[in-house]
């Protein structure tokens, strides 16, 4: 109780409190572009963070972060241009919302539900956190192949183009993942001599590329730009009872995702799409997914800010990076002083409340901000379509030369831009090509290495209590949905009429 004290003592003042507040407008403002990352505006706060305190400092890494994950949505519900590949998960759902007049219900949604998960997440992270960074810490390689393997199976199940087009856009992502070097022995795979393709190939142009140009280039066939509807006066009417109609959604969505976060390297991507999918498998109303329908973009919504949150346990009680944000932050705290292990639960605890008294402010901000968000949304469409789309894609442009500072990543925008609209008019979903290529290398080096230390028996990958179990689960969902099709085939084989199968 000392330590969270001093904590609060540390957090509420002046200098920190007003940090908060502009560290999450600006998150917010880069959150919202399309084409823009929540990784890239916290990478553009370090340098400020030099001339802070420790507690400032970490508090705007924190702010921002929080802000521009819950902002990524806009774009993705007005412009289906998805901030995050978290939010490609649902973009479909929260896209034709907004094309059914229901935009700022599905922003409300977005919002409110990103609070109450990171809420729940700092709740869980508060509590729990050195008994599951400890957890953590026994997962080995068969365990993080299983999660990654488990991961690509729900995109290809989930898939808006059925499930075999789905899992052609998966091993469309699976291969872009491939090009670069080989982890284990550096051999360069399908580069053809280019020296910029032996670093791989990065998700976010080709995401920015897949999405918006793509987008752009179907609303510039248009002549008339579709303008979703949002009500000026109270943007986020009717989000509580749609959260409440679905609340069941929004405990399960915020617990996986507060587990999943806190294992390092899995973050809340990989938790978005899991949730994303079982709300699908549960739902009364699976049909209807893809669609407009709110309840996978309760459930994976709250899944974003939940897993955020506890991406930080491995982070703050071990010093281990639960993905790119929280390793950017990791090295503001040992910058500051603040190093992050054991050491800094039993000689600094006040740094670690105060960590977590932050993020409970970061979260209640987001309402306010997110509302005054929402509400001055729908001016975006007063532009001109064609100027707006010119402002799309300079800021796409911007994104993807700032990754490598080089053309190259505005080659590789334009060049997935004009895949993904080829293979979009064939009904091919793109959002399992972005996982593809996020979670494939996670995929190859586990398999690699726990092939070599189980020297080539593929019994090893049982070998362990959590590795089997989730061996067993992926196995099992793979073999239920392919009876399942099966069944479905013959079924709809018999409803012919007989003189079609004469003919």
């Amino acid at each position: 109780m000392d330590a969270f004290i001093i904590a609060a003592g540390l957090v509420f003042t002046p200098e920190t409190l007003l940090t908060i507040v502009l560290a999450s407008i600006f998150g917010l403002f880069v959150g919202a572009i399309p084409g823009l990352t929540a990784t890239m505006a916290t990478a553009l706060l370090v340098p400020i963070t030099f001339y802070m305190a420790p507690i400032p400092a970490i508090a705007a890494i924190i702010s921002c972060t929080a802000m521009a994950i819950t902002a990524g949505d806009l774009p993705g519900t007005l412009l289906r241009i998805p901030g995050t590949p978290a939010s490609a998960a649902y973009v479909e759902d929260s896209f034709r919302m907004a094309q059914k007049g229901q935009a700022g219900l599905a922003i409300g949604i977005g919002v409110v539900g990103s609070v109450l998960g990171g809420l729940f997440g700092f709740l869980f992270l508060l509590f729990t956190a050195p008994m599951l960074a400890k957890a953590a810490l026994g997962f080995s390689s068969f365990e993080y192949f299983w999660l990654a393997l488990l991961g690509l199976s729900c995109a290809a199940l989930i898939s808006s183009g059925g499930m075999v087009k789905g899992a052609l856009a998966l091993m469309i992502g699976l291969f872009i993942a491939q090009i670069g070097l080989d982890p284990l022995t550096a051999t360069p795979r399908f580069t053809f001599g280019v020296v910029e393709l032996m670093g791989g190939i990065s998700f976010i142009p080709v995401m920015i590329g897949m999405f918006a140009v793509a987008e752009i280039m179907r609303s510039g066939r248009r002549a008339v730009a579709e303008v979703p509807q949002i009500n000026l006066k109270n943007p986020f009417a009717g989000t509580l009872r749609m959260i409440w109609k679905y609340r069941k959604n929004q405990v399960r969505g915020s617990t996986i995702g507060a587990l999943l976060g806190a294992l390092p390297g899995v973050g809340g991507d990989l938790a978005a799409w899991i949730t994303y999918s079982l709300a699908k498998r549960t739902s009364k109303e699976p049909e209807k997914f893809g669609t407009g329908h709110p309840e996978g973009l309760v459930e994976a919504g709250a899944t974003n800010n939940a897993a955020l949150s506890a991406s930080w346990i491995p982070a703050m009680v071990f010093g281990i990076p639960g993905d790119a944000v929280t390793a950017i932050a990791v090295g503001v705290l040992v910058m500051k002083g603040m190093d992050p292990g054991p050491t800094l639960m039993t000689l600094h605890p006040e740094n670690f409340y105060a960590v977590m008294i932050v993020f409970a402010i970061a979260n209640i901000l987001m309402l306010p901000l997110g509302w005054v968000a929402a509400k001055s949304a729908r001016w975006i469409f007063e532009v001109p379509r064609a100027l707006l789309n010119a402002a799309v894609l300079l800021f796409c442009i911007v994104g993807s030369y700032s990754i490598n500072n080089t053309m190259f990543g505005v080659t590789l925008m334009l060049g997935a831009g004009a895949i993904a609209f080829v293979l979009e008019s064939r009904m091919i979903a793109i959002a399992p090509i972005i996982l593809g290529i996020v979670l494939g290398p996670l995929v190859e080096t586990n398999f690699t290495t726990s092939m070599m230390i189980a020297d080539g028996n593929v019994i090893g990958f049982f070998s362990r209590p959590v590795a089997a179990t989730l061996g067993v689960a992926t196995l099992l969902i793979w073999t239920i949905t392919i009876v399942r099709a099966i069944q479905r085939f013959q079924h709809d084989r018999r409803k012919e009429p007989v003189s079609d199968a004469l003919e």
